[in-house]
């Protein structure tokens, strides 16, 4: 069942309005999704809308320089990005939808260690 939640960063200078079809997110062991505590949820560009905050944001781009990891100037808040599997989506951090959402979430993990390997597990 489709729902729409909002989220946004720490400090409440980026705020975001996202609608879900699927209530799954992707728990991925990487090196950057693990040290930010990310928990994904890929969705298509039509169902992200940034609330507010465009300007409070800061990109941080490694290795191949396709996801594009955005985060909060002011509370280092990682909301969302553009992830290097889906290029043309916006990956949400299901941590940062207010309240008890995240709760509604199945979390199945990736194996983001060995990304190459199992990228098209996700795609």
């Amino acid at each position: 069942m489709s729902a729409v939640y909002e989220g946004g960063c720490h400090c409440g200078a980026v705020r975001f309005r996202v609608r879900v079809d699927e209530h799954v997110a992707i728990d991925c062991n990487c090196s950057i999704c693990r040290k930010k505590g990310f928990l994904h949820l890929i969705v298509p560009p039509d169902a992200f809308e940034l609330v507010s905050g465009e300007d409070a944001l800061v990109d941080y781009r490694f290795n191949t320089g396709v996801a594009r990891h955005r985060f909060c100037r002011t509370c280092g808040i990682h909301a969302f990005y553009t992830p290097r599997s889906h290029p043309d989506a916006v990956d949400v951090n299901v941590h940062c939808l207010d309240g008890d959402a995240a709760a509604r979430f199945e979390v199945r993990p990736f194996d983001g260690d060995n990304w190459e390997a199992n990228v098209d597990s996700i795609r």
